[in-house]
């Protein structure tokens, strides 16, 4: 391996034959190349799909309550169903090993003032945990406190848009809103991956909305960010528990869907696992396809330079060379182009994931990679079938007498 007479000879070698070396080198440049390139548009698919169930928490389990369709228990159809904060208790409380972060919802369109400036917004009445169920991200200041609820602080956290619209100038933090004819203080401003509408809401804490609603306890939504070590399927039953149980509790027929409607996160997210996963297994089998293309041209390739070389083995089986360093020449020759290339390859590849960038975002491919593990993983698989391929002929002509090698044509 160190000896370096035998490196002189290799690259001596690949200097008199560019053409067999750039066409050895070639097949295994391209099967890396392609590869990654697959690999990588893959991943970029998936981060796509991912990033599409990311603007509320990825683990949410939504409440909501309509009219009945059905009669039930001796109670007419077409009754509202509303639920309160005593429904809300019931079913954070029923199952709370399943629970990551939860809150209530009571939500109102009110006319919003600031100075000159008015509006009319919606006012979402809701706890602290708010901020994770909607995955909101804080500009400036704070969000909800359990002090502002047990307090029935007149407080608000307004999202961005809610900003740009109604305060011009410098930070709306401790500034005053007129919300409904009530100042309510502001102590934040929060970003949502759910576009403008979304960052055109403001929350205040649920007390005190309901306390400006004559005292209702009404809840309009319950938001249920389910424990993330549940699989989807345990969250899909865990989330149908929860119907059965509200609409058990409020006198709602289980073949009614419209009284208790639940939108369940973990139905999309079983979707996506299983879409990811036919994506997933389609680019491997063009990917490990690609590999093997790889494999059986550097073996082909390898026949053809042997050949080429039996007289120059027979040659130097005829001035005494050992079959085992001539073995060892070959595979060595063999390794040598593959690592190159198979840098020239992985290199490419590379370099075409990051030109293509957010390119194909419009094609619902976002930030294609691909992991240095499953390069490695590759490249190593390549070189080992670089060596095969130059050991088994190369010991094959290692074993034909010098007088044979010497006539060959």
């Amino acid at each position: 391996m160190f000896d370096l007479d035998r490196w002189q000879e290799i690259f001596s070698s690949i200097r008199s034959n560019v053409l067999r070396t750039v066409l050895s080198g070639f097949t295994v440049a391209l099967g890396l190349f392609i590869f990654i390139v697959l690999f990588g548009i893959g991943t970029g698919l998936q981060n796509a799909f991912t990033e599409g169930f990311t603007r509320d928490a990825q683990n949410l389990i939504s409440i909501y309550t309509g009219k009945t369709t059905l009669a039930y228990k001796g109670l007419q159809s077409d009754r509202k169903i509303t639920m309160n904060n005593d429904d809300y208790d019931f079913l954070v409380n029923t199952d709370k090993e399943n629970v990551g972060y939860a809150t209530p919802r009571y939500s109102s369109s009110l006319m919003i003032k600031y100075g000159k400036e008015s509006g009319n917004y919606q006012v979402n009445g809701a706890d602290p945990q708010e901020q994770f169920t909607e995955n909101r991200k804080m500009l400036e200041g704070r969000y909800l406190s359990p002090m502002d609820l047990e307090r029935k602080q007149n407080v608000a956290v307004i999202g961005r848009m809610v900003q740009r619209d109604l305060i011009k100038n410098g930070s709306p933090v401790g500034k005053e809103l007129d919300i409904n004819g009530t100042m309510f203080k502001i102590v934040g401003v929060f970003s949502d991956d759910g576009g403008d509408s979304d960052e055109r809401h403001i929350t205040v804490p649920i007390t005190t909305l309901q306390q400006m609603k004559k005292g209702s306890d009404t809840v309009s939504t319950i938001f249920i960010a389910y424990n993330d070590k549940l699989t989807p399927a345990a969250a899909i039953k865990y989330g149908d528990e929860l119907k059965d149980k509200l609409k058990s509790r409020k006198s709602v027929s289980p073949d009614d869907e419209n009284g208790v409607r639940v939108w369940n996160n973990a139905k999309n997210m079983n979707d996506t696992f299983m879409f990811m996963a036919v994506i997933t297994a389609i680019v491997t089998f063009i990917g490990l396809g690609t590999l093997l293309a790889g494999i059986i041209g550097i073996s082909n390739i390898m026949v053809y330079i042997v050949k080429e070389r039996t007289k120059e083995i027979g040659v130097r089986k005829a001035i005494g060379a050992k079959p085992g360093s001539i073995v060892a020449l070959i595979v060595q020759e063999s390794v040598v182009i593959t690592v190159i290339s198979g840098f020239v390859g992985v290199g490419i590849g590379v370099l075409a994931l990051n030109l293509i960038g957010d390119n194909l975002e419009e094609y619902f491919i976002k930030s294609p990679s691909v992991g240095w593990g499953t390069i490695i993983m590759a490249f190593i698989a390549l070189v080992l079938s670089g060596l095969i391929a130059g050991f088994v002929p190369a010991y094959r002509a290692s074993k034909i007498k010098p007088i044979e090698a010497l006539r060959t044509e």
